[in-house]
């Protein structure tokens, strides 16, 4: 009798499916939503919508989204009034390019305000950059270039990428305004004069990318064109079948949408009945933990979803899974692999080459990752490796860099690796450890949320194709506030080696900004170690006997001339890197000095150093410390 019934319910579920299939295949096309131009510029269609002076009625897209044609041209205005031209529309990869106006076509533009988005469905692409003008400095250092063409008497003018000012320098306080402006990355060489490079990086402006509005996210979902009634006030969503509904086309409408919506019914009463003369035999026998595991996977996704909803909106894209297949050719070029996952090799649509790095399914619940996105994504600074994107679909964390030609540090500074990976010389050492001090600088002092690595070694420092140095891997990070000096932790994070004794035992003191500057120290002293080919693998070089021994040979006045070969330049670099080493080491946090005191003692003189007293170092067990949940407190 029992199977009888489940045999009904199943062919009666099956034949109102077959009844709901055919009456939906006899759908009209969406409704006509014109692509519109000016006389000069993109086609502009949806979500943009082109209105030649007060907005239509009805509007066939995003309702901040409306442009106007000025002088044959497609102009934006941004919520504060502020107009800007629109240079291109990349509809495939949702990217708006705009120009300031009041920069347009000036051979010495003067940069007068930021661009504030509000709450338009638009943030900044990875692909731009800040650069930081200010404008009547009364004082200013010595032999800092300045812009003559926007100075005037005394008073200065100056130009910087964000957070490459001149270090020790209070440009805010000592200048009438400061003005930070976007543009493209690829508009500013690296090596080249700022200067000289502003003006055409202004004059090409920056990109936006769009992400779907908050409103219309349920009538996308439906196969709906968003829009909105200018004289309802309110949301539209048009539908395939040609009606008008609320906000998605799967509710309420037509008599279509409502004759479906009684199959509908039937079938969620069909299948309902088979699941309750089936599930209860079956599943509850067969299927319970593989149900609470799926439960659990819901409530953590859910989780992720609403943290990364506290913390956003994010000013970097977010990818599917079928995005990365196709970026990185179904995974075909393997970078690497650490126990975090694996690294694949890929390009985006631009032929950009990418490093996406395919995070391990059991790693961890996710919160480690988004904690990394948020962490990354606010930064912006040479020393600070690019995070273009993310995905995060079910169990499928993924992140999306800048592609790092020469790989990360470790592979340079260990004896296993120097007979496929020559050293580096030790003026290209020296250059790494000052990148690596800026980058850490910034993220202590730079941003306007203080950022903790508490993860800083050699393999997660990234070199270009230059053999600049990239802080990367933020997925230990914390973030507080500025005026924050001593942060609660519950349970230690970083790996054995590089860990400041007051994470893992706070009877050393509290854990701060400085228990980054004890791994920084820890991982410029491996740099002189593995550079002289000493046996010191990566996993010990915090052992006790290396700096001990290295602190003898500098106490006692020792040229350190580990090989005949080294000029006194190489032996003066040697020396400096291993006393700033010994001084960021040191047990009592208070004794260390912060970052920006460790690039001056790099920059500086060695007549300047001083050596630092003896550290007294632990170790703690030699395993991977546990990433634990932390919290911010004053």
């Amino acid at each position: 009798m029992f199977i009888k019934i489940a045999f009904v319910c199943f062919v009666s579920a099956l034949f109102l499916f077959f009844i709901n299939t055919s009456a939906t295949h006899n759908t009209s096309s969406l409704p006509t939503c014109p692509t519109q131009h000016c006389t000069h510029g993109a086609n502009i269609s949806y979500p943009f919508w082109l209105s030649p002076g007060s907005p239509p009625d009805q509007l066939c897209g995003y309702h901040d989204l409306g442009l106007v044609c000025d002088h044959g041209y497609a102009t934006f205005s941004l919520p504060t009034g502020l107009y800007y031209f629109v240079k291109d529309i990349d509809y495939e990869n949702h990217r708006l390019q705009l120009v300031d106006f009041d920069t347009l076509n000036k051979t010495c533009p003067r940069a007068l305000h930021s661009v504030p988005l509000g709450n338009l469905p638009l943030t900044h692409s990875p692909f731009n950059l800040n650069l930081s003008f200010y404008y009547n400095c009364t004082n200013y250092p010595s032999g800092v270039p300045s812009i003559e063409c926007l100075s005037s008497g005394t008073n200065e003018s100056f130009v910087f990428v964000t957070g490459n000012e001149t270090k020790g320098f209070d440009w805010s306080r000592n200048c009438q305004v400061q003005v930070v402006v976007t543009v493209m990355k690829d508009q500013i060489a690296t090596d080249g004069d700022l200067i000289s490079q502003f003006a055409g990086a202004m004059n090409e402006g920056f990109v936006l990318e769009w992400q779907t509005a908050s409103e219309c996210v349920q009538c996308e979902a439906s196969d709906g064109i968003c829009g909105y009634s200018n004289t309802g006030k309110e949301v539209l969503c048009f539908c395939k079948d040609g009606s008008t509904k609320s906000s998605t086309c799967d509710a309420g409408g037509s008599s279509t949408g409502l004759s479906r919506l009684i199959i509908g019914l039937i079938i969620a009463g069909g299948i309902g009945a088979l699941l309750t003369c089936i599930v209860p035999y079956i599943f509850r026998r067969k299927f319970s933990p593989i149900l609470s595991e799926i439960r659990q996977a819901k409530k953590i996704d859910r989780d992720i979803e609403a943290f990364i909803g506290n913390n956003g909106p994010l000013p970097i894209k977010r990818y599917s899974y079928s995005d990365l297949k196709k970026m990185t050719n179904s995974f075909e070029s393997k970078l690497g692999q650490g126990g975090y996952g694996q690294v694949y090799k890929g390009n985006l649509c631009s032929n950009s080459p990418v490093a996406v790095k395919l995070l391990n399914a059991s790693n961890g619940n996710g919160e480690e990752f988004v904690n990394e996105v948020i962490s990354i994504s606010r930064t912006s600074h040479v020393n600070i490796v690019n995070l273009l994107g993310f995905c995060l679909e079910g169990k499928k964390k993924a992140l999306i860099y800048d592609f790092m030609p020469n790989g990360s540090l470790e592979k340079y500074i260990h004896k296993k690796n120097l007979e496929t990976d020559p050293p580096l010389s030790w003026e290209r050492l020296h250059h790494i450890a000052e990148g690596i001090a800026k980058g850490l600088e910034y993220l202590h002092r730079g941003c306007n949320t203080r950022i903790l690595h508490f993860d800083i070694k050699p393999s997660n420092i990234l070199l270009d194709k230059n053999f600049c140095p990239k802080i990367s891997d933020f997925g230990m990070a914390k973030l507080c506030s500025n005026t924050q000096s001593i942060i609660s932790m519950y349970g230690a994070r970083g790996t054995v080696g590089y860990i400041a004794p007051e994470v893992w035992n706070r009877n050393f003191g509290g854990v701060s900004y400085k228990s980054d500057v004890y791994s920084y120290g820890m991982m410029i002293l491996e740099m002189v170690g593995g550079r002289q080919n000493m046996s010191i693998e990566a996993s010990r070089s915090s052992e006790i006997y290396f700096p001990h021994w290295i602190y003898k040979h500098v106490k006692v006045g020792r040229n350190l001339t580990w090989h005949e070969g080294m000029t006194t330049k190489e032996n003066e670099i040697c020396k400096k890197m291993i006393i700033v080493g010994l001084w960021c080491i040191q047990t009592i946090p208070s004794d260390r000095p912060a970052m920006s005191r460790v690039v001056e003692m790099l920059e500086g003189s060695m007549d300047q150093l001083q050596i630092p007293p003896e550290p007294f170092i632990f170790t703690p067990m030699k395993t991977e410390v546990d990433i634990c949940t932390t919290s911010c407190s004053d």
